[in-house]
């Protein structure tokens, strides 16, 4: 199809992209890699009257340590995330699932920034950002905000973000020793959204996981922390046995949708089987 008749703004500096969208009220729309505006326009799901393009924006590019942290712009694309060496040593989960999303062309046209302010569950880098505690920066007319990851998604498609805001980066704690990581994921084809994905992350201590986080990708409207699996998991023997039994209560607390690609409690039981492997293989075991 063809998209409905929109302006188009392509901004040389973060300030003038910032004065363009507010300049264009609800009706303006930010574009980066296209990868998921792009197919809504198409489809006339989306019809804004204003696109502000900030693919040109070096500023909003590229990985930073700051630290205790990593500070990853915005527009830094999956595949710079996927080959990054500082991702790579500081926050493994985020490029291996990174290396998951649709296939090549769209990973390297595709951003972080861009997956996450579309915030759709099915997506799988909501829920990484979850589970690895991220907080996500904002700037618009009244300057800069920082919101958690467990914030900014909020419903369906929808974020946390202001009409006139523009995720800038993402802020990234470093996962110190003794931490493994996991993306599990069950999708029909390749290049499709995942039915269930699981983000897992375990630390060990003696033999035990002392702490865990699981993010859940497509078992709700947002992406979901399975807590009450969390919590089981704290002080068990990192063991398969033990470990698929914390599984058993990853979906507790979700609202799986059923579709096409799977009913409700088939989504369950995903959930269930995949965090167990999930956990099994961030655990080392």
């Amino acid at each position: 199809m063809i998209p409905a008749k929109f302006d188009y703004v392509r901004p040389g500096s973060l300030d003038e992209a910032i004065a363009a969208l507010a300049g264009g009220g609800d009706d303006a729309k930010v574009i980066a890699g296209g990868q998921s505006l792009l197919p809504l326009l198409r489809l006339r799901l989306a019809y804004p009257e204003l696109l502000v393009d900030v693919g040109g924006l070096d500023e909003l590019r590229g990985v930073t340590d700051t630290w205790d942290a990593l500070l990853i712009g915005a527009r830094t694309t999956h595949y710079q995330l996927i080959h990054d060496r500082l991702v790579a040593e500081h926050c493994g989960l985020l490029a291996q699932a990174t290396g998951t999303v649709a296939d090549p062309a769209v990973r390297h046209r595709g951003t972080l920034g861009g997956a996450l302010v579309h915030a759709d569950p099915a997506g799988d880098l909501p829920s990484v950002v979850l589970a690895l505690d991220a907080t996500l920066v904002a700037r618009g007319p009244g300057g800069e905000r920082e919101i958690a990851a467990a914030d900014f998604f909020v419903d369906y498609l929808t974020s946390s973000l202001e009409p006139d805001e523009i995720l800038t980066a993402v802020r990234i704690p470093k996962l110190g020793a003794g931490w493994g990581y996991r993306y599990e994921k069950f999708h029909r084809t390749a290049q499709s959204w995942a039915t269930v994905g699981v983000a897992a992350l375990v630390r060990r201590s003696n033999g035990s996981v002392a702490e865990a986080r699981i993010g859940l990708t497509n078992m709700g409207t947002v992406p979901v922390r399975a807590t009450a699996a969390e919590r089981a998991a704290t002080g068990v023997e990192a063991s398969r046995d033990a470990l698929r039994a914390v599984a058993a209560r990853a979906d507790e607390g979700a609202n799986p949708p059923a579709d096409l690609h799977g009913a409700t409690d088939y989504r369950r039981h995903l959930a269930r089987v995949l965090t167990g492997r999930a956990l099994a293989a961030a655990a080392g075991i």
